[in-house]
């Protein structure tokens, strides 16, 4: 979940700024600025489970970070909050504002939220295209167990796998992976689903 901060148009030099003097994670684009805060229980489990996963997991020199890492999106700047990135070999960063900026992940994993989960599906993901050194995505679904990878393969091709069900787990073969989503959402409680007739559903 986001939430817009009250001032209209920030410049890119209050941003950082704002950044640098609050407790919070900011988010900025063509001068709007929101607060990166105000997940679920389900959000921030399913995060916790996925960093001791991979945690465990990766092969030696690779390591995963949580959501206070920031990223450096090229077509999206001047730099994002994924929920967890993953480097192999040497972190490299650059400075932006006086704030340290990672430059090269492998992976990039975002837990879905009912407000962003068209976005990062979408536009994010296509921002997030312009990493030069992004060669996998993962999404998580919130409201079920769901996940989807997609793999680069070339510029212009990016391949998809998706798997559902706690039963189900999903090859993330870039680091030798099997992804178990029994394990991703260990004792994640998920929000009861809604139900509607067909009436209600002609008319939605």
């Amino acid at each position: 979940m986001v939430k817009a901060f009250t001032k209209q148009i920030y410049t890119l030099e209050e941003y950082f700024e704002l950044e640098k003097s609050s407790e919070e994670k900011w988010e900025f684009w063509n001068g709007h600025v929101w607060c990166m805060s105000g997940v679920s229980f389900a959000h921030e489990d399913i995060v916790a489970n996925t960093l001791r996963f991979f945690g465990n997991r990766l092969p030696k020199g690779c390591r995963a970070s949580g959501s206070n890492v920031k990223v450096l999106v090229p077509e999206y700047p001047p730099y994002r909050y994924p929920d967890m990135t993953v480097v192999c070999g040497e972190r490299k960063q650059e400075m932006m504002g006086g704030l340290q900026v990672l430059t090269n992940p492998q992976m990039i994993i975002e837990v879905l939220s009912p407000s962003t989960e068209a976005f990062d599906r979408g536009d994010k993901f296509t921002y997030y295209k312009s990493i030069p050194s992004l060669t996998d995505y993962v999404l998580i679904s919130t409201s079920r167990p769901s996940v989807m990878h997609f793999r680069k393969h070339s510029e212009l091709e990016w391949s998809h796998t998706e798997a559902q069900g706690m039963g189900a787990s999903i090859n993330v073969d870039t680091f030798g992976i099997e992804l178990v989503l029994s394990e991703i959402y260990l004792d994640v409680e998920f929000p009861e689903p809604i139900y509607r007739s067909p009436e209600e559903e002609h008319f939605m």
